[in-house]
């Protein structure tokens, strides 16, 4: 048995897939689904492998390598003032 929210009723989930912002591509897109076409795959612009890896490895070099550099009190006042703004909200 489903259970009904009181206030939703048996209201459908939404669906993950964002509409396109331009809105030729919107309409390309509902012309597309209401004929049954596949929709054009190139019109979304795929990211440069090459530049992903790179990214990457400066992202995972970054954040152990500031934590060798900072000193123990440094590292501690930090994190205070992080617990302070993630729960210091009332």
């Amino acid at each position: 048995m489903t259970r009904r929210h009181p206030y939703t009723g048996n209201m459908p989930k939404r669906t993950s897939k964002k509409a396109p912002a331009d809105v030729n591509l919107l309409a390309v897109s509902v012309v597309q689904a209401a004929t049954g076409e596949k929709p054009i795959r190139g019109s979304v612009p795929q990211k440069n492998p090459a530049a992903v890896a790179l990214g990457r490895l400066g992202g995972l070099k970054g954040g152990p390598a500031r934590a060798k550099r900072l000193s123990p009190k440094r590292r501690t006042s930090i994190a205070k003032k992080a617990a302070r703004a993630r729960w210091g909200r009332s």
